[in-house]
């Protein structure tokens, strides 16, 4: 494999001791305390572990933070661009000291790895976001979604691993880097062109990465992201089936695939460099990155992960130790009569370019419309139609929020009536109380109570709707943040219906038969949503009622209609 590029650092890690070396790990780990691993953690465990991360050889400790942070680069001076910490617990930090070895386990408790703690030190938050982001403020969009998952307390130190993180699925597709390298070197590639995304791949990026390839006289690697997904990121087993009918689209023998267990953070330029790095260990000597700029793609119409001109500059001003070269990301647009696809940006393009924006695709498969022949490949839509079926056939949760008394429970067990009468899909009523009473039980009325039992309602609406079922939510749900949280975590698999029942609170007071209003405004009761605490109105709600001006029959038919102009119901009932 000498002909290959060589690893970042010059070799490759592998993290993983013999035999003899796991067993002794497996039988000192029964004294150790352990720390369970979230998604990002155990891609960045992997990719320590497989050479991904070379020359990583662990967790990164207070004196390579502050070099990465500052110069860019690891204390002993190589070339790295972002922190790779280890956060965990307040308790886990004070339990441990230099020489103690912590046992990594997975989320269903399995020993991955073991740590040998150097130190326990909390990471300088300040320097690590003014490093990736040009700015202090946690305020920002970009910088508090990189930060949200960011614990107080990290620990450093070399990793040995028992074994690879576990994957029961897509086994032959999960290529170390090692792999990657040795069939790299049994089919012949010397110039390869890594493409990194985390989208459903259609004809026009086939046809700019093959474009692509054959300018740089190089095969194609497409190497998606898997693991650890984003808001708005569609599953990745329906990308990798989309992937693989994909590549029969390539000339014979330019394309193969591989997954990429990387956690991206959406953290600047500095990103590029990382990706560079994860893509050189692998054996590549180019790579493009599906930045997320929206446009054409299906899943995402958001902003770009980091700014593809800044990157691109960032990469090539450290290429003479990267050694990989960065191809720009085109956006694409298909020129009818030509019948060909052009870049958008190239000055001499013909007047006639069709695009498709991500939101007409979603509308056409939730109206059960067909895609334009243009626009993808037939295996690539079948694919897309089985995980985004029509809306009559689809999940969908109805989420009513408003104040206590406003009428949610009235309209919620009406509409339930009338889905069950109309039949078609199973119905489940996750209304306040019953909820409290069955599924909450042990919480308070605290905001971090009421936000938990949010959360526990949006995830079993999700796993409803996951499942083609109709999930009503019927909680007061006050606060604007933890809605939109449970509509994220449901719209990757169905239908969301926000409706706000927006009678105004000195009606709701009309009806207050348990007298809670009264002992709110008397002291008695404490954080009462309304009186002495608040209620965030939603300003995305797909539907507003207000059960002062319109009865509950006229309120459930308006549900109703509105389940029928967008598809999920053939008619209303009643």
């Amino acid at each position: 494999m000498n002909h290959l590029i060589s690893p970042h650092g010059g070799t490759l890690v592998d993290g993983v001791p013999g035999e003899a070396r796991v067993a002794e790990l497996k039988q000192e780990s029964v004294d150790w305390p352990s720390h369970s691993l979230t998604s990002a953690q155990l891609c960045d465990l992997e990719l320590i572990l497989n050479g991904g991360y070379s020359p990583l050889t662990g967790f990164m400790g207070a004196v390579d933070h502050a070099s990465v942070c500052a110069e860019m680069r690891l204390a002993n001076g190589t070339l790295w661009p972002m922190p790779v910490t280890l956060d965990v617990s307040d308790d886990l930090a004070e339990r441990v000291s230099a020489g103690d070895v912590v046992a990594l386990r997975d989320p269903e408790g399995v020993m991955v790895a073991a740590v040998t703690v150097d130190e326990a030190w909390e990471p300088d938050r300040e320097a690590e976001v003014a490093a990736l982001f040009g700015t202090e403020d946690r305020g920002r969009e970009d910088v508090a979604a990189y930060l949200q998952h960011g614990l107080r307390w990290a620990i450093a130190g070399p990793v040995e691993g028992v074994q690879l993180p576990v994957h029961y699925d897509y086994r032959e597709l999960r290529l170390t880097p090692l792999e990657l390298r040795r069939r790299f070197t049994r089919l012949g590639w010397r110039r390869v062109l890594a493409f990194q995304t985390h989208q459903t791949v259609h004809r026009a990026q086939q046809a700019l990465t093959e474009h692509s390839a054959q300018d740089l006289a190089a095969n194609l690697l497409i190497h998606p992201v898997v693991g650890h997904s984003r808001p708005g990121d569609p599953d990745y087993y329906t990308r990798v089936r989309c992937y693989q009918a994909l590549l029969d689209h390539y000339p014979r023998d330019m394309a193969r695939l591989s997954l990429l267990p990387l956690a991206t953070r959406g953290a600047g330029a500095r990103e590029a460099v990382l990706q560079a790095i994860v893509h050189k260990n692998h054996g590549c000597t180019h790579f493009m990155v599906d930045h997320g700029r929206g446009g054409s793609v299906l899943e995402v119409n958001g902003a770009p992960t980091y700014d593809p001109d800044e990157a691109l500059a960032l990469v090539e001003r450290h290429i003479d130790e990267l050694q990989i070269a960065m191809v720009p990301y085109r956006e694409m647009a298909y020129a009818e009569r030509e019948r060909r696809f052009v870049p958008v940006d190239d000055g001499a393009v013909p007047s006639d370019l069709e695009t498709v924006l991500g939101v007409e695709i979603r509308e056409r498969l939730a109206s059960g419309r067909e895609l334009p022949e243009w626009f993808t490949f037939p295996a690539v839509e079948r694919e897309l139609r089985r995980r985004h079926p029509p809306r009559h056939a689809q999940g969908f949760t109805l989420f009513f929020t408003g104040l206590s008394g406003a009428g949610k429970s009235t309209i919620a067990n009406a509409v339930r009536v009338k889905l069950m009468e109309l039949g078609g899909r199973g119905v489940t009523l996750l209304d306040g109380d019953l909820v409290r009473r069955n599924l909450s039980s042990e919480l308070g009325f605290s905001r971090e109570h009421r936000d938990l039992n949010i959360y526990r309602i949006g995830f079993v609406a999700s796993e409803i709707t996951r499942a083609g079922g109709v999930a009503i939510c019927a909680p007061i749900a006050p606060y604007d943040a933890v809605r939109r949280h449970v509509r994220e975590t449901i719209e990757p698999w169905g239908g969301f219906i926000l409706v706000h029942v927006a009678t105004p609170l000195d009606v709701c007071e009309t009806r207050d038969r348990k007298g809670m209003y009264a002992k709110a405004r008397a002291g008695l009761v404490k954080e009462f949503t309304g009186i002495s605490d608040p209620y965030e109105e939603p300003t995305d709600a797909e539907l507003v009622i207000d059960t002062a001006l319109v009865t509950p029959e006229e309120a459930t038919r308006e549900v109703l209609l509105y389940l029928e102009r967008q598809g999920y119901i053939a008619a209303p009932a009643g």
